[in-house]
C-alpha cells in the first residue's frame, strides 16, 4: 500500500518537471513528497550510527567515533552521504513554497541546519581535511556533494542561506584547494558507476564554478573533459548497469558534455556517442534496474541509478534542438526510471533511505539544469 501511495504522490509530483524540458522555469515540487524526502534527512544528519568511515589513522589518537573526526557531517551512515542530506534540505527549504510544506516542518529543518553549521564545527572538519594523508578524503563524490551545498546557498537570495555559507567558506576553500592541485595529474577519466566516477564530479565541480564565478575551476574541469571524452564513440549502454551502480558511466558523462558544448555541437558528439537513442518516442529502450534486496547496502544502488539515469536522460533531451527526434524517447525513458526510482524511496530500510531521496530531489526539482 505504501508502495503505491508513493508512485501515486511520484506521478503527481513529475507531471511538471519531467514533461515540462522546455520551460526550465516550471519546476513545481509536490508539498507531500518534499515533506516526505526532507523527514528522511532530518532522519539521519545526526544519527551517528550505523556508521561507514573512510579514514586513514596517522597514529593510534586518530581511532575516534565520526562525530569526533568531523563533527559537521558525521550522520546519514557516512560523510557524502550527510553532505548531500543536508544538501536536500537546503534545496527544498530554497524551491519548496511556504504554502506546501508545514510551518513546523520548515522550523525543524532551519534548526537541524542551524545545529549542523557551527564555525566550530567546520574548522574541525577544516583541521580533519588538512591532516596528513588526506587530501584525497571522499574525492571526487563528496567533495563535489560539498560544492553543491555551497552552490545552493550561494543561488539562495536568503539572510539564512547567507550567514550558512560564510560558515562553510573555510571549508570550501580547502576543498577547491584539494580539487586544483589533482585535476591537472588526473590523467584518465575514472569510468565507474560509484563513488569514483569523475564524470559525475565534474559536472557539479562545473555548476559550482558557474554560480561562484570561478573561471580556473571552469577551465581546469573544461580542459580534462575535453580531453578525456570529446572524441569518445559508441558507448556500450548495453553494458549497463553493472551489479553496484548509482550512476550511468554513458549518461552521465552525456550529462557532462551538454554542459561544454553549444547546443549545436553537443547534438553531433551525441550521435556519435549513443548513436542507438530511438527517434520514435519509445521510453523502454533502456531497462530499469532492478534491486533483489534491498536491505543490502551496495545492490540497493540501482534504486539510484533509475534516479540518476533519470535526471541525465531528461537534462541530455533539455540540452538537445527542440526539433530533434531523440528527445521525445530521452524523456519517455526518463519518465519510467524516475517512476521505478522514486517508488522505492522510503524510510523502510536504512540502506536506502540514507541516500535515496537526495538523488531523488536532485531528479524533480531538477538541480542538473540552470534555475
Amino acid at each position: 500500500m505504501k508502495r503505491h501511495f508513493l508512485l501515486l504522490c511520484t506521478c503527481l509530483l513529475l507531471s511538471s518537471p519531467v514533461c515540462a524540458a522546455d520551460d526550465p522555469g516550471s519546476v513545481q515540487v509536490n508539498g507531500e513528497l518534499a515533506a516526505r524526502f526532507s523527514r528522511l534527512a532530518l532522519d539521519c544528519v545526526h544519527r551517528e550510527y550505523p556508521n561507514k568511515i573512510s579514514h586513514v589513522l596517522n597514529s593510534p589518537a586518530d581511532a575516534l567515533p565520526p562525530s569526533s573526526l568531523y563533527p559537521v557531517f558525521y550522520g546519514c551512515f557516512d560523510w557524502h552521504s550527510s553532505v548531500h542530506g543536508h544538501w536536500l534540505l537546503v534545496r527544498l527549504l530554497r524551491t519548496v513554497p511556504a504554502d506546501q510544506m508545514p510551518a513546523e516542518m520548515r522550523d525543524e529543518i532551519i534548526a537541524t541546519l542551524m545545529q549542523s553549521f557551527t564555525a566550530q564545527g567546520i574548522a574541525e572538519e577544516v583541521a580533519y581535511f588538512q591532516s596528513e594523508n588526506r587530501n584525497a578524503f571522499e574525492r571526487p563524490y563528496g567533495i563535489a556533494w560539498f560544492l553543491q551545498l555551497t552552490a545552493e546557498l550561494r543561488a539562495w537570495q536568503d539572510p539564512l542561506a547567507e550567514a550558512w555559507l560564510n560558515t562553510l567558506l573555510p571549508l570550501e576553500a580547502v576543498i577547491v584547494e584539494h580539487i586544483k592541485s589533482w585535476l591537472p595529474n588526473l590523467a584518465y577519466a575514472i569510468r565507474l558507476g560509484t563513488h569514483n566516477q569523475s564524470m559525475f564530479a565534474f559536472g557539479l565541480f562545473l555548476d559550482w564554478a558557474s554560480v561562484s564565478g570561478d573561471t580556473e575551476m571552469t577551465d581546469l574541469v573544461r580542459e580534462r573533459s575535453m580531453a578525456f571524452h570529446f572524441e569518445d564513440r559508441n558507448c556500450p549502454l548495453n553494458y549497463e548497469p553493472s551489479g553496484e551502480d548509482f550512476l550511468s558511466p554513458c549518461l552521465m558523462e552525456a550529462d557532462l558534455m551538454r554542459r561544454l558544448l553549444t547546443q549545436a555541437e553537443f547534438a553531433e558528439w551525441l550521435q556519435n556517442f549513443l548513436p542507438g537513442i530511438p527517434r520514435d518516442g519509445s521510453g523502454d529502450w533502456l531497462e530499469t534496474g532492478i534491486v533483489k534486496d534491498p536491505t543490502d547496502g551496495k545492490l540497493v544502488h540501482l534504486d539510484g541509478v533509475n534516479l540518476s539515469r533519470a535526471w541525465n536522460l531528461e537534462n541530455i533531451a533539455w540540452a538537445l534542438p527542440p526539433d530533434d527526434p531523440r528527445r521525445a524517447s530521452l524523456l519517455a525513458a526518463s519518465k519510467i526510471h524516475a517512476d521505478t526510482g522514486i517508488a522505492n524511496v522510503s524510510g523502510e530500510h536504512y540502506e536506502g533511505s540514507h541516500w535515496l531521496a537526495s538523488f531523488a530531489t536532485y531528479l524533480v526539482t531538477r538541480r542538473g539544469q540552470p534555475d
